[in-house]
């Protein structure tokens, strides 16, 4: 596909990384000649130094041909007049904006985005789509990350393997044996910095990430198996008072018996936050600060989430927050160079924006019909949602007949409202929702098993 992004920022730099790496013809857009000549040479794009809402500078950049815009740069109105102009002008089949300000998103404006008011095809919104992980993780104690599929049928769910876990050291095999009425799938595991699709034999060692797909109304009981029986946050202390913090503090006011502190270092923001927010308390200070954390009761606090604009402040309060007895610490972190020192820091999850954002775009760069996308561990991995036609190589065949390439291990089949545990047996019907797993090397074999017609390829 050809692809323009406007914007060279650290969401534009993630989204950038990861087409680019797929062979697709990305060209980026930014005004900083500097953050141009940086992804230009890091990456195998192209970059051209202007104003990403400008029609000359999105002809320069191929809009008459290209076939999506993503428009993320720092100002919710040139992503949404960069969307404009490429459809108006330039016909651009896809167009994508992030839009970060909540009064553009409040769903008594919708129709603004229509085809023919401003033809926007997808909102993209960080900030909330991170708060909404956050919340998942929150709802979900002992997962570090927990992704729906099937109209929330079906949950991706990540655990970390230590020593407790009653499940180690024995073949995949036997864990639907020893559990015959689990509805629950295996699908991926990472190790020593290496993903794989586990093979039926394959066993669980401690410090493995594990990857299951599990239908949602089983999910506690995978977790009580695995040992993870930990307890829904009911203290909770937010530093960073942003998009983030705020939208994450204003839904745990909706859960009963949840107390929510902030802490904000900018007054102004602190402020907004306060007005906005009924039951939260909001503090004006410096989240480094040792007594700014004592006052706001993080030595009791079930779940510390560091969600300020600084990550160098996330992770140093985290830390901060666990030597003086906090539950559970999140930190948000940008910067992807500073990923793998997490397992150096006593900080329980990392939170990567870029996971979210990037798998809300593969959604729509995927062929075929892929309804969802998350990827996994930096793109090792994605985890699909397709739907089966009548073109489908799977359609009608058992699924010990049908060819399904290495790489892929299917976890769930949602068919009329109901989640089916794969077996050898199970016949794919049309219409079926498959949940699966994909390596990176298995990506364009989904495609094909989603395929929209019979020469699709």
């Amino acid at each position: 596909m050809d692809i323009i992004i406007c914007g060279a920022g650290r969401v534009g730099y993630g989204i950038a990384r990861r087409l680019s790496a797929e062979n697709n013809s990305v060209t980026v857009v930014d005004l900083s000649s500097e953050l141009i000549q940086n992804i230009s040479t890091e990456l195998d794009v192209r970059g051209i130094v202007g104003h990403g809402a400008h029609p000359s500078i999105l002809k320069k950049a191929g809009a008459e041909t290209a076939d999506m815009i993503i428009a993320v740069t720092y100002s919710d109105e040139v992503n949404m007049v960069a969307c404009q102009i490429c459809h108006s002008l330039f016909g651009t089949p896809i167009k994508i904006a992030r839009v970060r300000a909540q009064d553009y998103l409040e769903e008594k404006w919708q129709d603004l985005y229509s085809r023919e008011n401003m033809p926007i095809d997808i909102i993209i919104s960080p900030e909330i789509e991170i708060g909404k992980a956050i919340l998942r993780r929150l709802n979900t104690p002992g997962a570090f990350d927990v992704v729906p599929f099937g109209n929330g049928l079906v949950q991706l769910i990540g655990i970390q393997v230590d020593e407790d876990c009653p499940i180690t050291n024995m073949p995949i095999q036997q864990i639907s044996e020893l559990f015959p009425n689990l509805k629950a799938s295996l699908v991926g595991v990472f190790r020593d910095k290496q993903f794989f699709a586990p093979d039926p034999d394959d066993q669980l060692v401690v410090g493995d990430n594990a990857y299951f797909i599990v239908e949602s109304a089983h999910a506690r009981r995978l977790l009580d198996i695995i040992g993870t029986n930990e307890e829904k946050a009911r203290h909770v202390v937010i530093f960073g008072g942003g998009n983030v913090g705020s939208y994450v503090a204003r839904e745990l006011e909706k859960v009963s018996g949840v107390r929510v502190r902030i802490i904000e270092a900018d007054k102004a923001r602190a402020e907004n936050a306060a007005e906005q927010l009924k039951n939260t308390v909001v503090l004006c200070g410096d989240a480094l600060s040792a007594t700014v954390q004592e006052e706001a009761g993080v030595r009791d606090a079930q779940s510390v989430l560091c969600l300020t604009n600084d990550d160098k402040t996330n992770i140093i309060a985290g830390i901060m927050a666990k030597s003086f007895g906090a539950g559970q610490v999140f930190s948000l972190i940008n910067d992807i160079s500073l990923l793998d020192i997490k397992p150096s820091l006593d900080i329980d999850m990392i939170i990567d924006p870029r996971a979210t954002t990037v798998s809300s775009i593969l959604r729509h760069v995927r062929k075929g019909r892929i309804l969802d996308v998350f990827a996994l561990e930096g793109g090792a991995a994605e985890v699909m949602e397709g739907e089966v036609l009548d073109t489908s190589p799977l359609s009608g065949k058992r699924l010990d007949e049908a060819v399904i390439p290495d790489g892929i291990v299917i976890g769930a089949i949602i068919r009329d409202g109901d989640v089916l545990q794969p077996s050898p047996d199970l016949i794919v019907h049309t219409y079926d929702r498959i949940v699966l797993l994909a390596d990176i090397t298995a990506l364009k074999h989904v495609e094909h098993l989603f395929r929209v017609s019979a020469d699709y390829f």
